[in-house]
């Protein structure tokens, strides 16, 4: 136990250094300085500045997490997409209350986001599903996903049919298939120090109008 301690302390975290973060004159809407910051990591070749982590809880209220690709940005909407069978799309269906987190660890920055899940149009839903990948749409099609998997085999035999079957009819589209967009009423802005004194800005929904402020590190 001693050595896993030691090991994780002797890690280095927030070692910078870190563009700088203006905070006396910030936008007034959340969704323009995300798209500022996001086209920063993108520019500056952040891996994969579209995942995210989408936290959510089931009908215990008991909290699930897992990572998930960002799928558009709108005013002050964020897109993702699951199977309604999935776990994440039953706990949806109990509790769209959600929670969102960017991580840039090269730039030491997060971003927060908490607000409300909301399903799209069927037309929208099936749109975004015939712009996935073949594999991506072979798998979903399966509807297991969550599901308990006896042996890896099962997967392997079951693809192969689902190929096929897609390949004749290439613009099938799963019912389940669901794009939603997170409504935000917070965002926060977090920009890490390597002394600690991390700047954080905090935007609250108020009505049609964000309010903003600075809080503590």
């Amino acid at each position: 136990m001693k050595q896993t301690k030691d090991l994780l302390r002797n890690l280095k975290s927030l070692a910078g250094p870190f563009p700088d973060f203006p905070t006396e004159d910030v936008t007034d809407n959340p969704t323009d300085l995300f798209l500022q910051w996001l086209h920063i990591a993108i520019k500056e070749g952040v891996h994969e500045p579209h995942a995210m982590t989408l936290s959510s809880v089931d009908e215990n209220g008991a909290p699930d997490a897992r990572v998930l690709i960002l799928k558009d940005v709108s005013r002050n909407e964020w897109y993702f997409s699951t199977s309604s069978t999935s776990r994440k799309g039953e706990q949806l269906t109990s509790n769209q209350k959600v929670a969102l987190t960017f991580y840039w660890p090269e730039m030491g920055r997060q971003v927060r986001i908490r607000g409300t899940a909301s399903e799209m149009t069927p037309e929208e839903n099936s749109k975004d599903f015939l712009e996935r990948s073949s594999e991506a749409r072979a798998l979903a099609l399966l509807g297991k996903q969550s599901k308990e998997m006896i042996q890896r085999e099962d997967l392997d035999e079951a693809l192969l049919e689902t190929n096929e079957w897609l390949t004749q009819n290439p613009n099938m589209v799963s019912p389940n298939w669901k794009l939603f967009a997170v409504r935000a009423d917070e965002v926060e802005f977090w920009q890490g120090d390597p002394g600690r004194k991390h700047k954080r800005v905090q935007y609250l929904r108020n009505g049609g109008h964000w309010n903003h402020r600075l809080l503590w590190p």
